[in-house]
């Protein structure tokens, strides 16, 4: 497969994933989006209840608009109580 100069090539059905994947015991398997969302707000409770919001840390992209970081930046101070957040603008 040749690379495409627009980067379309990360939507060719063959390579995108459709269905969340779990990890248990070692293997990933499939699971329900209900499920997968669960798992990943309960394992951000578990960090703020053990660590605070200190033990949340947001890196967004500069290549990503400016919608998408605001977007991060909000969901880190608003939803998660951090400030610990960075892009790499000075790249």
């Amino acid at each position: 497969m040749s690379k495409s100069k627009w980067g379309t090539q990360q939507f060719l059905p063959k390579k995108r994933l459709t269905t969340p994947l779990i990890r248990e015991n070692g293997t990933l398997r499939p699971a329900s989006w209900d499920e997968a969302l669960d798992r990943v707000a309960g394992g951000f409770a578990k960090v703020l209840d053990e660590h605070g919001p200190d033990g949340f840390a947001m890196f967004s992209c500069s290549k990503a608009t400016n919608e998408m970081n605001y977007a991060a930046q909000k969901f880190s101070r608003v939803v998660l109580g951090s400030n610990n957040i960075d892009s790499c603008n000075r790249t």
